[in-house]
């Protein structure tokens, strides 16, 4: 119980300085932490699929090529335009509208107990797999066919016709 209420801290502690990093790369890095405490949440959970999907496909690429992205392209301080001033304000303004909204809305909330799953193998592996290779194996299979095909003609397409022009 209490170890839930440590992550859910820790997720909205790392999702804050998110946005509130002034550099970018810091930003992406943070919200690999964050990530990483939503695997712990889905670990918690018992939904191991889903924990082992956030880890690789989140954390194992598509962050780590937006930190490359931010790595390789050029972040000078010096070409960032100058806000005016009334941008500040009203950002201040909007900012200040939405935390008193959060604020009134968190205060008509009760605090409950987190929900437990009355069958603990709900979100094994085991059990999609089972699903899975049953009763959808025709289209598990069917779609397998279809990115077999699609990554075929992306290397047809991204190959040089040097072949075609010698012959003519």
């Amino acid at each position: 119980m209490s170890t839930f209420y440590f992550i859910a801290f820790l997720s909205i502690f790392f999702s804050i300085l998110v946005i509130s990093a002034k550099n970018p790369v810091h930003s992406i890095l943070y919200l690999v932490i964050t990530f990483f405490t939503f695997t712990v949440h889905y670990i918690l959970l018992n939904a191991q699929f889903l924990a082992v999907v956030n880890f690789i496909v989140y954390m194992g690429a598509i962050l780590v090529l937006f930190l490359y992205t931010l790595m390789l392209i050029n972040l000078n301080k010096e070409a960032e335009p100058v806000k005016p001033f009334m941008v500040k304000i009203s950002a201040v303004f909007g900012g200040g509208i939405l935390a008193v909204a959060l604020i009134s809305s968190l205060k008509s909330l009760g605090v409950s107990d987190p929900v437990v799953l009355k069958n603990p193998n709900l979100g094994l592996v085991k059990n999609l797999g089972k699903v899975l290779f049953n009763e959808f194996l025709l289209p598990f299979e069917i779609s397998s066919v279809l990115l077999l095909s699609a990554m075929v003609g992306a290397v047809l397409l991204a190959t040089k016709e040097k072949e075609t022009k010698a012959t003519i």
